[in-house]
């Protein structure tokens, strides 16, 4: 005698429900994927303007310590301050440690200091300028 196998309550997902899911799935890629194309590079500008603001930080507290030296901010160059934030001004110069080595260039004019950051570890995306004045 032969029995015959008779599949009851079968479980699944239909196909129409795979297809809806799958629309689902592209919608919403299609929306997050633009958003986060960007970020890299956004990251990068972000980073360089950190590395901007963390010099402007190292030049207050050489300008701290000139005033502190010098006895009062009158006779205070851009050039003492620079060399009391421990930076030298030309182009090329390094700045951080392993892993993030910053180059960077640093002028003085009057009583302005120019800074552009040309890279992070050789990677040219990581850009950014500023300048420092000297408090009055």
């Amino acid at each position: 005698m032969m029995r015959k196998s008779v599949i009851r309550n079968e479980k699944g997902f239909t196909l129409i429900e795979i297809i809806a899911v799958l629309v689902i799935l592209g919608i919403l890629a299609a929306v997050a994927v633009p958003k986060y194309v960007g970020l890299q590079s956004d990251a990068a500008a972000k980073a360089a303007q950190a590395e901007v603001a963390e010099i402007k930080g190292a030049l207050n507290l050489g300008w701290a310590k000139a005033v502190l030296v010098n006895g009062s901010p009158s006779g205070v160059t851009v050039d003492n301050v620079i060399t009391n934030a421990g930076l030298s001004t030309g182009s090329g110069k390094t700045i951080g440690t392993a892993p993030d080595i910053w180059n960077y260039d640093l002028t003085a004019s009057g009583s302005t200091a120019s800074i552009t950051i040309n890279s992070r570890n050789s990677d040219t995306s990581y850009t950014a300028t500023g300048s420092w004045n000297l408090p009055q």
